[in-house]
């Protein structure tokens, strides 16, 4: 169907390259240069090393799952539209608010770490200022148009590559000893350091399920390809791209960096991010290179960290605007969420998620850390929430599928391991969501400030959820009724 130019409307602009980085700096953010230091500490190496791949393992299937449903209907706002096609519209509504929520907080998230990393270099200037500036820079990224957005982060991304293949090459060449690095005790980085106290793992399985939801929220912003999926020139082919070769090098990424500072740093150090963080120099990137005496390269790396956050931050708010802009047409939301500019951004739903992410200047109220790792376990867990819907939603989709009789070679990507995939993924984000922080309420003395933080997304999801079903009587949605065909032209209608 084709379009007046003049009339506003979502542009498909983003190539694919756009696409593959945007996954990549959705997901490439505070997460790993700062928080793994938290992952390290708290597992041990070999814990953490094992986090990254058992996670990894879940969003693999989870990024397969997704690239099947937005290559077959690539529409902007992709969870909640299939949340309420192939599950329940109460489901969608519940799934699309608990999306926007998980990116604005994230947002919120990543401006709180910018602003602990400024006080490396400025320690005396209120973070409040670093945190408007750099909230004011995300908002004129997605102010003007989709295209700028999308080569912005195109460009933030390809620096966080390159900083991370630094960082592992020069790593790697400490610990063979080719460059040289102060020893600890006498143990030179290597093997011993990994396995310091006879054991990589510390903490036990509490440990490896607590660290989970910081390596899930690491890993958050690669089912941004679903969201841009509205956005996407072509998208029956630069989606199963996207998903066949994002996935990998993150994980790749991942596990290397991890392995590196587990064979650098030892996990008792008491400079990672554990119970307390000052200023910037927690993150073990960061420490990597100061213990190697490369100051001016630590400088460097801090600066490359500060875009990293930068950009997963700008990830967040495109994600985040464009959830609230198709719950808007679809009626759940207001519907001045849905209007655009002449450019084609949803400027409403921009400006209320921007005063959503003033939530980081409660880091100039409070200490820097704690508001920081309150944020990080409430974005997490609403993060899980939406992967869990994922699973839920292509479980669904392909059973609707094969009971209309639809051949599944008519898919332009189809999803490998099914239906172990969907499975595996739902069973694991269920596990790791209850099982956070479950030793709180074994404690002598409960820990209600921890427990809300961590789990305040579970009965707000389901709030909406049960809330928006009671209100307009829905109901599961019976697999011979899915309309694949009406969402198909929904995908057609924004092209």
């Amino acid at each position: 169907m084709e379009k007046n130019r003049e009339t506003p409307g979502l542009r498909r602009e983003l190539q694919s390259r756009h696409l593959s980085m945007i996954a990549i700096g959705g997901s490439i953010g505070t997460g790993l240069f700062l928080a793994s230091g938290a992952t390290v500490a708290s597992a041990g190496p070999g814990g953490a090393l094992l986090a990254y791949g058992v996670v990894g393992l879940m969003v693999y299937f989870l990024m397969t799952s997704l690239g099947e449903m937005a290559a077959y209907m690539p529409v902007s706002g992709s969870f909640q539209v299939y949340g309420s096609n192939f599950v329940d519209p109460a489901f969608g509504f519940a799934l699309g608010w608990n999306y926007w929520y998980s990116w604005a907080v994230t947002i919120a998230v990543e401006l709180a770490a910018a602003s602990i990393i400024m006080h490396y270099w400025f320690p005396v200037t209120p973070g409040w200022i670093w945190s408007a500036l750099f909230l004011g820079i995300i908002v004129a990224l997605n102010y003007f148009s989709v295209k700028g957005f999308g080569e912005a982060e195109y460009w933030c991304s390809l620096l966080k590559v390159i900083t991370i293949i630094i960082f592992i090459v020069l790593g790697l060449l400490m610990i063979v000893g080719i460059m040289t690095a102060p020893t600890l005790r006498g143990i030179h980085p290597g093997l011993a350091v990994f396995t310091m106290n006879g054991s990589s793992f510390v903490g036990g399985i509490p440990a490896f399920i607590s660290v989970s939801m910081i390596v899930g929220f690491a890993f958050q912003g690669t089912e941004l390809i679903g969201v841009a999926a509205g956005e996407a020139d072509n998208p029956k082919a630069t989606i199963p791209r996207a998903v066949r070769q994002i996935f990998w090098r993150i994980l790749m990424f991942y596990m290397l960096s991890i392995l590196v500072i587990g064979m650098i740093l030892p996990y008792n150090d008491p400079s990672l991010l554990k119970n307390g963080m000052e200023d910037v120099g927690a993150s073990p990137f960061t420490l990597v290179f100061q213990r190697a005496g490369l100051a001016f390269a630590a400088s460097l790396i801090n600066a490359a960290i500060l875009s990293a956050v930068l950009s997963t931050g700008n990830s967040g708010m495109y994600a985040s605007t464009r959830m609230l802009y198709t719950m808007a047409h679809n009626g759940m939301a207001p519907k001045a969420f849905g209007k655009l500019s002449k450019s084609g951004v949803p400027r409403n739903a921009l400006y209320v998620t921007t005063a959503i992410a003033g939530l980081c200047f409660l880091t100039s109220l409070f200490n820097n850390n704690d508001v920081y790792l309150w944020l990080l376990n409430s974005a997490g867990m609403t993060g899980f929430i939406a992967w869990l819907g994922i699973a839920v939603c292509h479980y669904r989709f392909r059973k609707g599928l094969v009971a209309q009789g639809i051949e599944l070679q008519s898919l332009p990507y189809r999803a490998l391991w099914f239906p172990l995939g969907p499975i595996f993924a739902f069973s694991l984000c269920m596990l790791i969501m209850l099982g956070q922080d479950y030793a709180a309420f074994t404690s002598t003395k409960i820990d209600w400030n921890g427990i809300v933080a961590t789990y305040l997304g579970i009965p707000l999801f389901v709030l909406f959820w049960l809330g928006y079903k009671y209100k307009h009587r829905t109901r599961v949605v019976p697999l011979s009724d899915i309309d694949y065909q009406g969402g198909r032209l929904m995908a057609e209608v924004q092209e």
